[in-house]
C-alpha cells in the first residue's frame, strides 16, 4: 500500500459535480472550505493486499452477524440507548427476514496489518465517490490497460436490487428512496440518487423524496392501523432511506407507530430494523467478547478502558468523530466536541491510523472504507485526516490497483515505522 502524489485534472472539481459529486470541498467553521475530494494523491493496492482486505470484511460480516443474537440476548433498549419496544421490533424484521443491501466498514490498513475500527451498517455514506468519481478519476488518467480499481460496488448493488425484486421483496417494482432534508451539503440527496439509479438499471420504478414529507394515513381498517404515504398520497410498500433508525424511532409520531404495529401492511425498509444492532457502537465489545483471539478486532469494552493503556472512547450513536476521546500512555488526550455529549461510551483500544505523511503534504492518516453488498466485499475508498481522528474534515482519496514504481526506500522506511506498533494483540 502506497500514496503517490499526483496532479490533478484540469477543472476537476466542475467534473465531479457533473458525475454527482456536488460536494468535492466542506465548509470550514471560521469560513473558507477544505478539499472533500482529493485528486493531488492516490493509493496503490496489491493484488494481494487487496485479497486480504476482502477475505477480512467478508469474516468480519459474517461475525456481525452473529453477533445480532447475542445482542438480543445480552442487551437491553436501556443498554443500547434506543426507545422501548425497540428490539422487539427488530426480533420481527429478522423473522420476517427483512433483507439487507449494504454496509461499509471502517478499516485500519497499511498493507501490513488490518483491524476494524468500526461498521456503519445502517447508513453510509461514500457511494458516489467510491462507485462513480473515483471510477472516472482512473478511467482518465494515463495508467495503463492493466491497471484495475478496487471496486464493483456498481454492478453488485444493481444485481442485488434485481435479486431482492425477483424474491418479490419489492411490491409492484415500485421503490421510494428517502434522504433528511436537514443536510444541506447535498451528500445525502445525491447519494440517495445515486441508490435509486442504481435500483433503476435493476428494472424497479424508483421515486426520490424527502422524509419529512412522509404521511401516516390512519383508520384505514376496522382496528385503527393506518398507511404511510409519500409526498403524493401513494401508499409507501417498500423503501429505502438514508436516515438512522434509532433517530426515526425517536421520533413523533412515526417512532410511536412503528413500535406499536400499527401498520396495516409493513414498509420493506431498507436498510430492515435489525440493522440498527450492526449501526451501534455497541457491536465493539460484543464482538470482542465472543472472538478475542480474532486478528481484525481490537479489544473493545463498555464504559470503561478497563486495562487499556491507550485508548479511544466512542459514544454509542456517534458519527464523524463526533465525542471521540483519544487517551494515550502518557496522559494526553485528544477531545472532539460533537451533538452526542451524555451517551454511552465504548472504549477501543487506540492504534493510530497509518500516516502517509510527506514534507510537501503534511499528515496523511489514512483509513480504509470497504464496501459489503449482499455478503461479498464489493470495493473501497481511502479517506484522509489532518489527524489520527476521520471527522467531518476528511478527504477521499481514489486508488488503483497496480504495479506502479514503489517509493524511494527512506520513504517506505518512515511509514513502516510510523505503522508498526507493540500494543496490537496476538493470537498466542
Amino acid at each position: 500500500m502506497w500514496r503517490h502524489s499526483s496532479v490533478p485534472r484540469t477543472q476537476f472539481l466542475q467534473t465531479v459535480k457533473q458525475q454527482g459529486l456536488i460536494f468535492p470541498e466542506t465548509d470550514l467553521p471560521g469560513g473558507g472550505t477544505a478539499p472533500y475530494w482529493n485528486e493531488a494523491a492516490w493509493y496503490e493496492f496489491t493484488g494481494d493486499e487487496v485479497e486480504v482486505m476482502e477475505k477480512a470484511t467478508e469474516q468480519l460480516w459474517g461475525m456481525c452477524l452473529e453477533a445480532v443474537p447475542k445482542m438480543l440476548r445480552d442487551l437491553d433498549e436501556d443498554a443500547l440507548r434506543l426507545p422501548r419496544g425497540t428490539l422487539e421490533h427488530v426480533r420481527d424484521s429478522i423473522r420476517r427476514g427483512d433483507p439487507s443491501i449494504y454496509g461499509r466498514f471502517d478499516l485500519r490498513y497499511d498493507g501490513i496489518d488490518l483491524r476494524m475500527m468500526e461498521l456503519n451498517g445502517d447508513t453510509p455514506t461514500g457511494l458516489v465517490e467510491t462507485a462513480v468519481a473515483q471510477w472516472h478519476w482512473k478511467e482518465d488518467m494515463s495508467f495503463s490497460e492493466d491497471t484495475d480499481q478496487w471496486n464493483s460496488l456498481h454492478e453488485r448493488l444493481v444485481d442485488r436490487w434485481r435479486e431482492l425484486a425477483r424474491q418479490g421483496r419489492v411490491p409492484g417494482h415500485r421503490l421510494h428512496l428517502f434522504h433528511s432534508q436537514a443536510d444541506t451539503s447535498g451528500e445525502e440527496e445525491m447519494t440517495v440518487h445515486y441508490m435509486a439509479d442504481t435500483a433503476s438499471q435493476a428494472g424497479l420504478t424508483v421515486s426520490v423524496q424527502p422524509i419529512e414529507m412522509i404521511q401516516w394515513n390512519e383508520h384505514v381498517d376496522q382496528a385503527g392501523r393506518g398507511r404511510f404515504l409519500d409526498a403524493n398520497g401513494e401508499e409507501i410498500r417498500a423503501a429505502f432511506k438514508l436516515y438512522p433508525w434509532e433517530a426515526m424511532l425517536e421520533e413523533d409520531p412515526v417512532g410511536q407507530i412503528l413500535l406499536s404495529g400499527a401498520e396495516l401492511s409493513p414498509v420493506k425498509w431498507v436498510e430492515p430494523a435489525w440493522k440498527v444492532l450492526l449501526s451501534t457502537k455497541a457491536l465493539l465489545p460484543v464482538l470482542w467478547e465472543m472472538w478475542p483471539e480474532c486478528p481484525y478486532l481490537l479489544p473493545a469494552y463498555f464504559d470503561e478502558p478497563r486495562d487499556l493503556e491507550e485508548w479511544i472512547a466512542k459514544p454509542l450513536r456517534g458519527r464523524e468523530g463526533d465525542n471521540i476521546v483519544v487517551h494515550r500512555a502518557d496522559g494526553t488526550e485528544v477531545v472532539k466536541d460533537g451533538a452526542y455529549a451524555g451517551d454511552r461510551m465504548v472504549y477501543q483500544q487506540y492504534v493510530e491510523l497509518p500516516n502517509f505523511g510527506t514534507a510537501a503534504d503534511g499528515d496523511n492518516y489514512a483509513m480504509v472504507g470497504s464496501w459489503i453488498v449482499d455478503g461479498e466485499a464489493a470495493g473501497g475508498i481511502v479517506r484522509e485526516s489532518d489527524g489520527p481522528v476521520t471527522d467531518y474534515y476528511s478527504r477521499v482519496v481514489p486508488h488503483v490497483i497496480s504495479d506502479a514504481l514503489e517509493p524511494a526506500y527512506g520513504q517506505q522506511l518512515l511509514w513502516r515505522t510510523q505503522r508498526v506498533s507493540d500494543n496490537l494483540p496476538t493470537l498466542d
